[in-house]
Parts: C-alpha cells; sequence; structure tokens
C-alpha cells in the first residue's frame, strides 16, 4: 500500500486537529465500499446505508490514526464497512478493523456518532471528528503536561469538574474532556457502559501545562 502524509482543512476540525492529521497521520487508499457495494445490497442492506458509508470512505478512508491509549489503541485504520450478519442493524456501519483483538467494534451510529458495540452500543462522540479530536487532544496534553496521573472506577467521581468547562470539540458523549486554568482531564465511560463494568471507568489528568500546552488547548 502506498501511503502518504496526509493534509485535510476540513472546516469541523480546529486547528490543533487538522495540524495532527498533517503531521501525526498517513493515508491509504481505500476502496471498500466501491468493491462491496453491489454485494451489501444484494444482502439487503439499505442503499442509503451504503451511501453513507461511501461519504465515510470518501472522506476518511484510508486514514491511519496514532493509536489510543484506551480502547486498546483505537481502529486501526478508518474504513467504513457492514457488520457481519448484522443486516438488521439499520443506520450502522464499521468505521474500521481493530488494532488487536477486542470484544467490542469500532462503529458509526444512525446520527453520525463514533462509538463501541460490544455487550451493547455505546456512542463515545458525537462524530468521528470528534474521536480525531479527542486523540489530538490526548497527544497534545501527554507533550506538554508536567504531570499526567491514571484515575479509575469510583475514584473519578471526587474529580473537581465542577471547577472546570467542557472542551467543546471533542463533541464528547460516553468520553469528555475537561479544562482548566492550567490542565486538561479525560473521562472514558465507554468501556465500562458498554460491558456494565463500572471498573473499567478511566481518567486522565494532565496537569502543569506550560506556555505552549496553554496556547493549544483550545485548539483554535
Amino acid at each position: 500500500m502506498d501511503l502518504q502524509p496526509v493534509v485535510d482543512s476540513s472546516e469541523p476540525l480546529t486547528h490543533r486537529g487538522r495540524w495532527f492529521i498533517a503531521a501525526q497521520c498517513v493515508r491509504g487508499e481505500s476502496t471498500w465500499v466501491t468493491d462491496h457495494r453491489d454485494q451489501w445490497l444484494e444482502n439487503g442492506i439499505p442503499a442509503m446505508q451504503v451511501d453513507r458509508a461511501a461519504e465515510f470512505e470518501r472522506r476518511w478512508g484510508g486514514l491511519i490514526l496514532p493509536p489510543s491509549l484506551e480502547y486498546d489503541g483505537g481502529p486501526k485504520m478508518l474504513i467504513g464497512s457492514m457488520p457481519r450478519g448484522r443486516v438488521d442493524r439499520v443506520g450502522w456501519f464499521v468505521a474500521g478493523p481493530q488494532r488487536v483483538s477486542t470484544a467490542f467494534a469500532f462503529m458509526i451510529g444512525p446520527a453520525g456518532e463514533f462509538g463501541i458495540d460490544g455487550d451493547r452500543w455505546v456512542p463515545l462522540h458525537a462524530s468521528i471528528e470528534g474521536w480525531i479530536e479527542s486523540l489530538a487532544l490526548a497527544y497534545h496534553a501527554a507533550d506538554y503536561a508536567q504531570q499526567i496521573s491514571t484515575i479509575r472506577g469510583d475514584a473519578i467521581d471526587e474529580l473537581p469538574l465542577s471547577d472546570f468547562e467542557p472542551v467543546t470539540e471533542v463533541c464528547g458523549l460516553a468520553d469528555t474532556w475537561w479544562r482548566g486554568p492550567d490542565s486538561l482531564i479525560a473521562v472514558y465511560t465507554g468501556g465500562a457502559e458498554c460491558f456494565g463494568a463500572p471498573r473499567l471507568r478511566v481518567a486522565r489528568v494532565y496537569a502543569g501545562l506550560d506556555e505552549w500546552g496553554l496556547r493549544g488547548m483550545s485548539g483554535s
């Protein structure tokens, strides 16, 4: 596969998100939807659902993102596909294959949400752009924070989130980011909701962001 640096100036992404894609990602050719379209339609998958996957492939197909800390690294590559043997899942399509074997799949929901589907479907972000922004912010925060703390389970309830403001560009649903004067907090509850296991909740506190870190917190 011929991989090329990616330059994507899509408006929904912040400057930080666009820089992240241009500097940290590569993109290979993806024709998965085109190659399988007729087969999916013959198997009874609605044309509108296939069209949504085709649009996803047009914009994001072949994009390889750096691994995330959560969800076993995230999708290996963004490719629109259909759930195997699940023609009943009208509106959902697969966002890309896992990097490793997992008990869940990465999916795009009926309203464009990006999430995981295991014991149950859980939307993590309201859009694929939100997932990309979250990943970009995690890499940014890790570069500039003086201290990174990981908190799990019920201890997350003790975080002073009322003193922080939500980071809107990540379009958070089950997973959210919070911005403070000199720190960022990421809260991941998707795995816990997917498998009914509160102990799987995870938060990361990125404290002591320096001047350059603070400049990039807003993403503008």
